[in-house]
């Protein structure tokens, strides 16, 4: 009987490495995922820098602030809430307060509604699809002084477009930047329209990203276009969504340019917004640290907007 004798290796010897290769591998990974890591940083540094000193250090200043007298001269005195118990009973900043509101309730929703429907209609196959993505966009890229001067002629109540298109169905005229019941709602509109084509061409893109197999799926299994949107297209552009949602509050909160060259804020007080209420205060009356505390009030507001959308929004999304 011949007894053949294993090598170690089969016997279940560990053989041992061969030696300066243990460990080489992950150390190559380390090196070369601590250089991305580092590259990265470089790369966004100047976006945080930017961000520290253009956003960060403002807004503490303006917290600091919101608790002074300070109004651009001398040292800035501590008087505690003093300026946010004012700012409550002062009819200016209250008038704002509720006009700002509106307007963030109007703008954002139905400018988001408007953009969604037509980045559907632009992602068809139709034709001068690009001319009219362009013509969609050019408000964006238009500087609001110029957008604000067209739209002071079409709601211009004597000669203005608007009031000829009523002329020619018999309507009467409409004071529609001067009559207080009017000047708001026609801001709303100017507001819609310059928003729609930022959203429009982040929904389009969105709307691009849909997986086809889900939606020739839905299709094969019946699903009218309805069910299709609803169950397939709605939930895949989550993100787009909080995207455009947080981008409008923001923007529509600091309404100003508009307001600045079109009312200044009239017809009285109709159009008295929180940002043009700040900038009188800060640059008109100097007093900054008031100015501050009605900051302080908005940046508040912001938050709770952005909150009570991304809930409604996460309501939506698993209903």
């Amino acid at each position: 009987m011949t007894t053949t004798l294993s090598k170690p290796s089969e016997v279940g010897v560990a053989q041992s490495p061969r030696p300066g290769r243990s460990g080489a591998a992950p150390r190559r990974r380390s090196s070369v995922v601590s250089r991305q890591k580092r590259a990265g940083w470089w790369m966004i540094a100047p976006a945080l820098v930017q961000s520290v000193v253009f956003i960060t250090v403002p807004t503490i200043a303006a917290i600091l602030l919101a608790f002074t007298d300070y109004s651009f001269s001398g040292a800035p005195n501590f008087i505690g809430g003093a300026n946010f118990v004012e700012l409550f009973g002062d009819i200016r900043f209250r008038t704002a307060l509720v006009n700002t509101v509106l307007y963030v309730l109007v703008v954002v929703p139905v400018s988001m509604a408007i953009a969604l429907a037509v980045a559907i209609a632009l992602n068809q196959k139709i034709r001068a699809l690009g001319a009219f993505r362009t013509a969609y966009y050019i408000p964006v890229v238009t500087a609001t002084v110029a957008v604000g001067t067209v739209w002071l002629w079409i709601f211009n109540s004597g000669s203005g477009l608007a009031n000829g298109v009523l002329a020619l169905f018999g309507l009467s005229p409409v004071g529609w930047l001067t009559d207080p019941n009017h000047a708001l709602s026609s801001l709303m509109v100017v507001g819609i329209w310059q928003g729609l084509g930022a959203k429009m061409i982040i929904y389009l893109a969105a709307l691009q990203g849909v997986s086809p197999q889900l939606v020739e799926a839905a299709n094969l299994d019946g699903a009218n276009r309805w069910q299709v949107f609803r169950f397939v297209t709605w939930p895949s552009l989550g993100p787009a969504q909080f995207f455009v949602l947080i981008t409008s509050i923001v923007g529509t909160f600091q309404v100003f340019d508009l307001v600045y060259v079109t009312t200044k804020g009239g017809p009285g007080l109709a159009t008295n917004v929180l940002v043009f209420d700040v900038y009188n205060n800060a640059f008109g009356s100097l007093r900054l640290g008031y100015a501050s505390a009605e900051t302080v009030i908005m940046m508040i507001l912001i938050g709770g907007f952005i909150i009570l959308g991304r809930r409604l929004q996460g309501a939506n999304t698993h209903d």
